[in-house]
């Protein structure tokens, strides 16, 4: 059970695509993996060739934030599967199907159903409404200074947050795959995020995304062909090899364990992964890379398709690994079947790798898993430059005065100064336990941006105040219920109690951000809400219709 609840815990990291939250304190160091480590370095080159030649087409704010519009809704879902398919994904995901079996699939599909919200209710009216950031939505007919400033805030704060875990999990994840020091692989990934985004900009981060998106569907497909290959191609076969060979215990794989069984928990837990990817900065923008609100449209059902698809893989690799992991002694310290794995408990995916495919494949999906944190980093680097140098600097300081070539320099410093945040952030959380900064995230995206965000573009009735009480209080609900639930008060602080029983607050966050907003811009009788209300037939004209929405750029 402690296995599964870890491996759920690094699952829940992946929702918007972090990494290894799962792995938590000190991480045995491995033998060096040459064949990893070599497959690795040929992804960088690669990658970096790539970036040199994004530079030749980033000539301009549009170009470096949004790859000028210029992305087809095909390439965007495959950008945006490659941010939300991750390393946490294949080894959270695996590692909880392989620990407790019907329980995995259940949150496979609690992470998958937030896709047709942002199809249905975001794709189009972000690209109709917005230019680059999440901020040029919520500030349209609000006051711009005011509501551009708190989602810069907001932005930066999800971005800060799981940056964090991105490094720690990067670290530690090094060290399990490829037996590499830990501070050699922070400072690593802190580096070459510097260099795809100061130079390639939202063109070589959307490639970088394409490109690992496809290493992991092909890693991924391949191990299920060769599962299935050895268990039969049954999918019924193979689950019931599984029970089998778990003996006695084997039935309970096939029903409702205890995962989900607090249904508080259950809804708190599924509002934050639903609501809280809608309302993710770095996700946001990859709907202003498209030229238009069909592209935006079919990028997300091309993301779902991919994204399902993936999932479904990742389930079934967890339940032959049960077969074939689970009765190998050569998986397990000290050869004691069903004792703790060789690695930990979220590595049955890659032993599984070795035992069909050897050290060769193994060393493949190792590289492939430390690829997808470069992705990820890059995109929350690119939001949070963003943040600082388009909504901060440009919309507030500047107050739209900036000219463009300024802008971009001070995208690019930003860039620079995540970077090497992030880097001695990633050092100095080494060996502390950064799951609830991933509550933390989640709690913030869906009870800060995701209510503004919502309401800006559907309720004519919001005005400024509201939208800046409700996201305050959202933002104040989330951060104090993280610190007092068990994932802060207990394992982080020593406490013997949470004073807060749950460590998603979502359910309760979330609803007082909206019941806020919702109040103060009703009391709200001021002359600058009339005006902020009467401005939003003009938004849903746009909103729906696309009529002088941000075009495309030239290349």
């Amino acid at each position: 059970m402690r296995r599964a609840l870890t491996a759920a815990a690094l699952l829940a990291a992946s929702a918007l695509p972090a990494v290894a939250a799962g792995i938590e304190g000190q991480v045995q160091q491995q033998p060096i993996n040459v064949i990893a480590i070599g497959m690795f370095v040929a992804f960088v080159f690669f990658t970096l060739g790539i970036t040199w030649w994004a530079s030749k087409r980033t000539r301009s704010a549009a170009d470096f934030y949004t790859a000028g519009g210029g992305i087809t809704g095909v390439q965007n879902g495959w950008a945006i599967a490659g941010d939300y398919m991750s390393a946490a994904t294949l080894l959270g995901l695996s590692a909880l199907v392989y620990s407790s079996g019907y329980d995995g699939f259940l949150y496979a599909t609690g992470f998958f159903v937030g896709w047709p919200v942002i199809m249905f209710l975001l794709a189009e009216r972000l690209r109709n409404l917005g230019k680059f950031t999440f901020a040029d939505i919520a500030s349209y007919r609000l006051d711009k200074s005011k509501v551009r400033t708190f989602a810069a805030v907001g932005s930066l704060t999800v971005v800060c947050f799981y940056l964090i875990v991105q490094m720690v999990g990067a670290g530690q994840l090094i060290q399990l795959l490829f037996g590499l020091p830990y501070n050699y692989a922070v400072v690593l990934v802190g580096v070459l995020m510097i260099v795809y985004v100061t130079f390639g900009g939202m063109v070589a981060t959307t490639w970088v995304q394409i490109i690992k998106a496809g290493l992991l569907l092909l890693g991924g497909t391949l191990l299920l062909i060769l599962a299935m290959f050895k268990l039969g191609f049954s999918v019924e076969g193979i689950a019931r090899q599984a029970v089998a060979a778990r003996g006695a215990a084997g039935e309970a794989l096939m029903g409702p364990g205890k995962l989900l069984a607090d249904p508080v928990t259950a809804v708190s837990l599924s509002l934050g992964l639903v609501f809280g990817n809608a309302g993710l900065p770095h996700i946001m923008m990859r709907f202003f890379t498209v030229p238009n609100a069909k592209e935006a449209r079919k990028s997300v059902f091309v993301a779902t398709g991919l994204i399902g698809f993936f999932f479904l893989v990742v389930c079934t690799v967890g339940l032959a690994a049960i077969s074939i992991v689970g009765t190998d002694p050569q998986f397990f310290e000290g050869g004691k079947l069903g004792g703790k794995l060789i690695g930990g408990g979220n590595m049955p995916v890659m032993h599984l790798a070795k035992a069909l495919g050897g050290d060769i494949f193994l060393g493949f999906l190792s590289a492939v898993a430390f690829a997808t944190i470069l992705a990820v980093v890059a995109g929350l680097a690119l939001a949070g430059a963003s943040a600082i140098a388009h909504d901060l600097y440009a919309g507030v300081i500047a107050k739209g005065t900036a000219t463009e070539a300024k802008e971009m320099r001070v995208s690019k410093i930003a860039t620079i100064a995540i970077g090497v945040v992030a880097i001695f952030l990633g050092i100095a959380f080494k060996d502390q336990n950064v799951a609830f900064l991933v509550a933390l995230a989640f709690g913030v995206a869906a009870s800060v941006n995701f209510p503004v965000l919502l309401l800006s573009m559907y309720w004519r009735g919001l005005t400024t105040n509201g939208a800046l009480a409700g996201g305050i209080a959202g933002l104040i609900c989330a951060v104090t219920l993280v610190v007092l639930s068990p994932a802060v008060w207990v394992k982080v602080l020593g406490n013997a109690q949470a004073i807060f029983p749950i460590d998603h607050p979502a359910l309760f966050s979330m609803t007082l951000a909206f019941v806020v907003a919702f109040v103060v811009s009703k009391l709200d009788g001021s002359a600058q809400a009339e005006a902020e209300r009467a401005a939003f037939d003009e938004q849903d004209v746009r909103a729906e219709t696309g009529i002088g929405a941000a075009g495309a750029t030239a290349h």
